[in-house]
């Protein structure tokens, strides 16, 4: 497992962008308001760039924790 954090997420809009966004670049992830996580269930880091770059093309900058 690996969290990202983006402090960009600010509502449940940006919640469900992401998680849009992830899910059509085949990326299977959860994300939490509170705490402003993406968590990915796999410390892969082919899948963590991918992830990265996809939150990126959204306007998330995210970070790895």
């Amino acid at each position: 497992m690996k969290v990202l954090k983006s402090e960009e997420m600010l509502c449940d809009h940006c919640v469900d962008r992401i998680k849009i966004g992830l899910m059509d670049a085949g990326i299977e992830a959860e994300v939490e308001l509170s705490d402003k996580s993406i968590i990915l269930p796999e410390d892969d880091d082919t899948l963590i760039e991918k992830a990265k770059e996809v939150l990126g093309d959204l306007g998330y900058f995210a970070q790895e924790m």
